[in-house]
Formats: C-alpha cells, structure tokens, sequence
C-alpha cells in the first residue's frame, strides 16, 4: 500500500524539498499553503502522515492540530510538526495535543526522510 502524505507549509520551499525527497518512494504527496486548505485536501483523502507547519496564515498549525485532534476521524492521523526556532512558545501545547515527531526548519531531505520512516514505510519506486 503507497503511503499517502499531506505537506501543509505556507513556504513553497519546505513543500518542494518535500515533493523532492519523497518523489524516490512509492507514495503519494499532496500539499497545501494554509491549515484551513489542508482541511479542504483532507476531505477529498485521509492521509497515513500530515506534515504540518506551525506558523501559517490563515489557519496555523497550532488551530489546525487543535481541530484535528477533536475530530473523531481526523485524531488518529499522525503529524509531524515542522517547527522554525521561534516556536518554541507552543511546543508544549502542540505536544499535549499529540504530534509523533517535530522536524526544526531548516531541515535536510534526509532529516525529512528519517522522520517520516518514525511513522510509514517507504519503499523506493
């Protein structure tokens, strides 16, 4: 079974460098700018792994984790959080909300890679 993983990052780059280091395995990669788009990708499908920032227009991680994790269906997607060192004010909210990992921008696609295999099994094309 491919691995479906949604990137929610407001930065372009952090989405690309995504695409980029999961385009060698069998899985599928959807992305999205914002936490209230992620929703929208989510109802279209459920994803084995969300990547998710925590600072974001719109909708932020934080408010994004918050509505997942109060959502019957929705709590038992693992999340990621990417995290840039001047979040360190929520970490401890997020990590009462229950996230698998966090992943400090800036990150390497083998950092990325490693912490994803924390939660799915990748397996090259």
């Amino acid at each position: 079974m491919r691995p479906h993983i949604l990137v929610i990052d407001d930065s372009k780059a952090v989405r690309i460098i995504a695409q980029k280091a999961l385009a060698r395995f069998a899985c599928s990669v959807d992305e999205a700018s914002n936490g209230f788009n992620g929703l929208f990708a989510m109802e279209r499908t459920l994803p084995d792994l969300l990547l998710l920032d925590v600072s974001m227009p719109i909708m932020d991680g934080v408010e994004m984790l918050t509505l997942l994790k109060s959502h019957e269906q929705l709590r038992l997607v693992p999340v990621i959080m990417l995290t840039a060192s001047t979040d360190h004010k929520v970490l401890p909210k997020v990590t009462a909300l229950g996230v698998s990992a966090f992943l400090k921008k800036p990150f390497s696609e083998t950092a990325l890679l490693d912490a994803i295999r924390t939660v799915v099994t990748l397996k090259p094309v």
